[in-house]
Protein backbone atom coordinates (compact mmCIF):
# COMPACT_ATOMS: atom_id res chain seq x y z
CA UNK A 1 0.00 0.00 0.00
CA UNK A 2 1.36 3.30 -1.25
CA UNK A 3 5.38 2.66 -2.59
CA UNK A 4 7.24 5.38 -1.03
CA UNK A 5 9.17 8.12 -3.03
CA UNK A 6 11.37 5.99 -4.77
CA UNK A 7 15.18 5.77 -6.34
CA UNK A 8 16.35 8.28 -9.53
CA UNK A 9 13.16 10.00 -9.63
CA UNK A 10 13.71 14.10 -10.39
CA UNK A 11 11.83 15.75 -7.97
CA UNK A 12 13.89 19.75 -8.13
CA UNK A 13 11.22 20.84 -5.52
CA UNK A 14 12.31 18.51 -2.84
CA UNK A 15 15.58 17.95 -2.40
CA UNK A 16 14.89 15.21 -0.05
CA UNK A 17 13.05 13.15 -2.92
CA UNK A 18 15.41 14.31 -5.70
CA UNK A 19 17.55 11.43 -7.50
CA UNK A 20 17.66 9.25 -4.03
CA UNK A 21 19.14 6.28 -4.29
CA UNK A 22 18.09 3.69 -1.45
CA UNK A 23 18.25 -0.20 -0.72
CA UNK A 24 14.70 -0.35 -0.84
CA UNK A 25 14.58 -3.56 -3.09
CA UNK A 26 17.13 -5.22 -0.96
CA UNK A 27 15.09 -4.50 2.29
CA UNK A 28 12.18 -5.89 0.82
CA UNK A 29 14.34 -8.97 -0.38
CA UNK A 30 15.70 -9.32 3.33
CA UNK A 31 11.52 -9.99 4.56
CA UNK A 32 10.98 -12.45 1.76
CA UNK A 33 9.05 -10.25 -0.46
CA UNK A 34 10.40 -10.00 -4.34
CA UNK A 35 9.30 -7.18 -6.75
CA UNK A 36 7.71 -10.49 -8.72
CA UNK A 37 6.04 -11.49 -6.20
CA UNK A 38 3.46 -8.80 -5.51
CA UNK A 39 0.52 -8.78 -7.32
CA UNK A 40 -1.50 -5.80 -6.17
CA UNK A 41 -0.14 -2.25 -5.42
CA UNK A 42 -2.75 0.01 -3.96
CA UNK A 43 -2.07 3.87 -4.51
CA UNK A 44 -4.53 5.91 -2.18
CA UNK A 45 -3.79 8.54 -3.98
CA UNK A 46 -0.90 10.40 -6.41
CA UNK A 47 1.24 12.30 -4.78
CA UNK A 48 5.22 12.07 -5.09
CA UNK A 49 5.89 10.25 -1.78
CA UNK A 50 3.44 8.02 -2.72
CA UNK A 51 3.84 6.31 -5.91
CA UNK A 52 7.62 6.64 -6.32
CA UNK A 53 8.54 3.18 -6.74
CA UNK A 54 5.48 2.38 -8.68
CA UNK A 55 8.27 2.67 -11.47
CA UNK A 56 12.03 2.05 -11.49
CA UNK A 57 14.49 2.94 -13.73
CA UNK A 58 15.50 0.30 -16.15
CA UNK A 59 18.05 1.11 -19.36
CA UNK A 60 16.77 4.64 -19.11
CA UNK A 61 13.39 3.80 -19.35
CA UNK A 62 10.50 3.64 -15.88
CA UNK A 63 9.16 0.32 -16.28
CA UNK A 64 6.99 -1.13 -13.24
CA UNK A 65 9.20 -1.93 -10.74
CA UNK A 66 6.06 -5.12 -9.73
CA UNK A 67 5.91 -6.95 -12.79
CA UNK A 68 2.76 -8.69 -12.64
CA UNK A 69 0.84 -6.44 -10.13
CA UNK A 70 -2.59 -4.75 -10.63
CA UNK A 71 -1.60 -0.91 -9.61
CA UNK A 72 -4.94 0.12 -8.15
CA UNK A 73 -5.48 4.11 -8.62
CA UNK A 74 -8.25 6.76 -7.99
CA UNK A 75 -9.04 7.47 -11.22
CA UNK A 76 -9.93 11.33 -9.98
CA UNK A 77 -6.33 11.76 -9.20
CA UNK A 78 -5.48 10.31 -12.58
CA UNK A 79 -7.00 12.50 -14.15
CA UNK A 80 -6.17 15.56 -12.64
CA UNK A 81 -2.86 15.14 -12.81
CA UNK A 82 -2.58 13.84 -16.52
CA UNK A 83 -0.78 16.55 -18.03
CA UNK A 84 -3.27 16.59 -21.25
CA UNK A 85 -6.32 17.84 -19.04
CA UNK A 86 -7.91 20.78 -18.91
CA UNK A 87 -9.08 19.51 -15.56
CA UNK A 88 -8.87 23.24 -13.16
CA UNK A 89 -9.07 27.18 -13.76
CA UNK A 90 -5.88 27.11 -11.03
CA UNK A 91 -2.18 25.18 -10.90
CA UNK A 92 -2.49 22.44 -8.14
CA UNK A 93 -1.55 23.33 -4.64
CA UNK A 94 1.34 20.74 -5.02
CA UNK A 95 2.25 20.98 -8.71
CA UNK A 96 5.79 22.01 -7.62
CA UNK A 97 5.94 19.34 -5.78
CA UNK A 98 4.42 16.59 -8.13
CA UNK A 99 6.59 17.61 -11.17
CA UNK A 100 7.06 14.63 -13.41
CA UNK A 101 5.44 12.73 -11.26
CA UNK A 102 2.73 11.44 -13.35
CA UNK A 103 5.02 10.63 -16.68
CA UNK A 104 7.56 8.78 -14.45
CA UNK A 105 5.78 7.03 -11.51
CA UNK A 106 1.86 6.48 -13.17
CA UNK A 107 1.56 6.79 -17.14
CA UNK A 108 4.37 4.14 -17.27
CA UNK A 109 2.32 1.60 -14.86
CA UNK A 110 -0.16 2.89 -17.64
CA UNK A 111 1.22 1.98 -20.93
CA UNK A 112 1.86 -1.47 -19.40
CA UNK A 113 -1.50 -2.50 -18.93
CA UNK A 114 -1.25 -2.66 -15.44
CA UNK A 115 -3.32 -0.36 -14.04
CA UNK A 116 -6.71 -0.71 -12.51
CA UNK A 117 -8.36 3.17 -12.39
CA UNK A 118 -11.29 2.55 -9.66
CA UNK A 119 -14.02 5.68 -8.92
CA UNK A 120 -15.58 6.00 -5.70
CA UNK A 121 -15.55 2.41 -4.46
CA UNK A 122 -13.80 -0.65 -5.19
CA UNK A 123 -13.96 -3.88 -3.45
CA UNK A 124 -10.36 -5.76 -3.74
CA UNK A 125 -12.26 -8.79 -2.48
CA UNK A 126 -14.39 -9.99 0.84
CA UNK A 127 -12.31 -8.35 3.13
CA UNK A 128 -10.22 -5.21 1.64
CA UNK A 129 -12.54 -2.07 -0.31
CA UNK A 130 -11.04 1.17 -1.15
CA UNK A 131 -13.04 4.16 -0.74
CA UNK A 132 -12.68 7.86 -2.18
CA UNK A 133 -11.93 10.32 0.86
CA UNK A 134 -11.76 13.17 -1.77
CA UNK A 135 -9.82 16.64 -0.06
CA UNK A 136 -6.25 16.34 0.49
CA UNK A 137 -6.28 15.60 -3.63
CA UNK A 138 -9.48 14.73 -5.58
CA UNK A 139 -9.09 11.14 -5.63
CA UNK A 140 -7.72 10.91 -2.42
CA UNK A 141 -9.07 7.36 -0.52
CA UNK A 142 -8.76 5.11 2.22
CA UNK A 143 -8.74 1.43 2.49
CA UNK A 144 -10.51 -0.66 5.26
CA UNK A 145 -9.89 -4.31 6.29
CA UNK A 146 -12.23 -6.42 7.50
CA UNK A 147 -11.04 -9.88 9.39
CA UNK A 148 -11.98 -11.78 12.24
CA UNK A 149 -14.81 -9.37 13.40
CA UNK A 150 -12.37 -6.33 13.51
CA UNK A 151 -12.12 -3.79 11.56
CA UNK A 152 -8.86 -1.28 10.40
CA UNK A 153 -8.92 2.01 8.22
CA UNK A 154 -5.71 2.15 6.16
CA UNK A 155 -6.13 6.53 6.01
CA UNK A 156 -3.40 7.59 3.55
CA UNK A 157 -3.05 11.33 3.50
CA UNK A 158 -6.52 11.77 5.57
CA UNK A 159 -4.65 12.82 8.48
CA UNK A 160 -0.73 13.77 8.50
CA UNK A 161 -0.44 14.50 12.46
CA UNK A 162 -2.25 13.06 15.55
CA UNK A 163 -3.19 17.05 16.18
CA UNK A 164 -5.72 16.34 13.42
CA UNK A 165 -7.86 13.99 15.38
CA UNK A 166 -8.05 16.62 18.40
CA UNK A 167 -8.60 19.38 16.04
CA UNK A 168 -10.29 17.76 12.83
CA UNK A 169 -10.95 20.65 11.15
CA UNK A 170 -6.65 21.89 10.84
CA UNK A 171 -5.39 20.84 7.47
CA UNK A 172 -2.24 20.38 6.00
CA UNK A 173 -0.83 22.75 3.85
CA UNK A 174 -0.79 20.24 0.63
CA UNK A 175 -5.05 19.35 0.96
CA UNK A 176 -6.38 20.47 -2.53
CA UNK A 177 -9.57 21.30 -1.58
CA UNK A 178 -9.52 22.29 2.55
CA UNK A 179 -13.26 21.83 3.11
CA UNK A 180 -13.53 18.88 1.20
CA UNK A 181 -10.11 17.65 3.01
CA UNK A 182 -12.24 18.15 6.43
CA UNK A 183 -15.65 16.63 5.51
CA UNK A 184 -13.60 13.09 4.87
CA UNK A 185 -11.44 13.44 7.68
CA UNK A 186 -14.53 13.52 10.08
CA UNK A 187 -16.72 10.93 8.31
CA UNK A 188 -13.34 9.04 8.48
CA UNK A 189 -12.70 9.68 12.10
CA UNK A 190 -16.86 9.30 12.86
CA UNK A 191 -16.87 5.81 11.19
CA UNK A 192 -13.65 4.94 12.94
CA UNK A 193 -15.10 5.99 16.33
CA UNK A 194 -18.53 4.49 15.99
CA UNK A 195 -17.34 0.90 14.96
CA UNK A 196 -14.46 1.10 17.06
CA UNK A 197 -11.78 0.56 14.25
CA UNK A 198 -8.36 0.68 14.19
CA UNK A 199 -6.89 4.26 12.27
CA UNK A 200 -3.40 3.59 10.39
CA UNK A 201 -2.23 6.75 8.55
CA UNK A 202 0.74 7.02 6.18
CA UNK A 203 2.31 9.51 8.17
CA UNK A 204 2.69 9.09 11.63
CA UNK A 205 5.48 8.21 13.10
CA UNK A 206 5.99 4.56 14.82
CA UNK A 207 4.09 1.18 13.79
CA UNK A 208 0.91 0.66 15.30
CA UNK A 209 -2.99 2.10 14.80
CA UNK A 210 -5.15 3.83 17.12
CA UNK A 211 -8.38 3.43 18.15
CA UNK A 212 -10.36 7.06 18.66
CA UNK A 213 -13.52 8.38 20.11
CA UNK A 214 -15.62 11.52 20.58
CA UNK A 215 -15.35 13.82 22.65
CA UNK A 216 -18.15 16.33 22.01
CA UNK A 217 -17.52 18.09 17.93
CA UNK A 218 -13.63 16.67 18.32
CA UNK A 219 -12.16 12.94 18.97
CA UNK A 220 -9.46 11.86 21.24
CA UNK A 221 -6.80 9.20 20.96
CA UNK A 222 -8.54 6.08 23.06
CA UNK A 223 -5.51 4.09 22.84
CA UNK A 224 -2.45 2.53 20.71
CA UNK A 225 -2.77 -1.10 19.44
CA UNK A 226 0.66 -2.75 21.53
CA UNK A 227 2.10 -3.91 18.18
CA UNK A 228 5.56 -5.02 19.02
CA UNK A 229 8.93 -5.61 16.91
CA UNK A 230 8.80 -8.26 14.79
CA UNK A 231 11.57 -10.57 14.90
Amino acid sequence: MDTGVGNDKSRPDTPAFDHRSTDFLARLAAVHVLPEDVDLVVNTHLHADHVGWNTRLVDGEWVATFPIARYLMPRADHDFWHPDSARRARPARTAAANANVFEDSVAPVVRAGQAVLWEDVHDIDGALRLEYAPGHTPGSSVLTLRSGGELAVFVGDVLHNPVQIIEPDANSCFCEDPAAARASRRRVLDRAADQGALVFPAHLRGRSGARVRRTGSSYAIQSWAPFGERV
